[in-house]
């Protein structure tokens, strides 16, 4: 399995011919769009940072969309999607928004997606259910989705082998003017800064079992 980030909270999981977005980038979006094809895209939010499933339609691959809670089973991947809330981008006058976190089960791995989650305490039923996770992204920008201390704190009590953190590349708060977003390092600070940095996650179980809450931060 190998996992690219593509800006945003997008991520891209190809295991073999198959290939697997999270949260792609519109062209409606004020972050680069994505172009590359996929066979399962999911969807968190329902915003154009993160809605593009047109833009991972391509060549030959049409990708089976899941925008919402449920259980889906696609090409060997499993995927149950959980209803939480987010607050961000919202419209004028909107209180909160849905957002769905994602557990997907593929070649003996379990990946957990929290989207644009806005709130540190997951619904029961997703607790529940979120055991054994071999990679957790977890948003870390604040405005509208977790700060760094809560997302810290959320990922930690999940106990995976692997947090990866997203919504800091295009989001959140602005870098410190030498390229590092200043809400990727809060969230490292709490980690007391200790985190392998890579523009690609080439990852098999017996790697991920080697982990214990390790932070990998996958660089567009």
């Amino acid at each position: 399995m190998v996992i690219t980030h593509h800006g945003g909270q997008c991520f891209k999981v190809t295991f073999g011919d198959l290939t697997l977005v999270f949260d792609p980038i519109s062209k409606s979006s004020t972050l680069p769009a994505v172009k590359f094809g996929s066979d399962i895209a999911l969807v968190s939010r329902n915003h154009p940072d993160m809605n593009g499933i047109e833009e991972v339609t391509y060549g030959d691959k049409k990708p089976f969309a899941i925008t919402g809670p449920g259980e889906y089973e696609r090409e060997g991947v499993s995927v149950q999607g959980f209803l939480t809330k987010s607050n961000y981008g919202l419209a004028k006058g909107q209180g909160e928004a849905t957002n769905t976190v994602y557990a997907v089960e593929l070649e003996g791995m379990t990946l957990v997606n929290l989207g644009a989650l806005a709130d540190k305490e997951l619904p029961q039923e997703a607790r529940e259910a979120l055991d054994d996770i071999d990679v957790l992204f977890v948003p870390v920008g604040g405005n509208g989705v977790l700060p760094p201390s809560e997302a810290h704190e959320l990922a930690i009590s999940l106990e995976p082998h692997i947090i990866v953190p997203m919504h800091w590349s295009g989001r959140g708060l602005p870098s410190d003017g030498k390229g590092i977003s200043k809400s990727l390092e809060a969230f490292l600070k709490e980690e007391g800064d200790a985190a392998l940095k890579t523009d690609k996650l080439t990852l098999k179980k017996k790697d991920a079992l080697a982990k214990d809450g390790d932070i990998i931060v996958i660089t567009p």
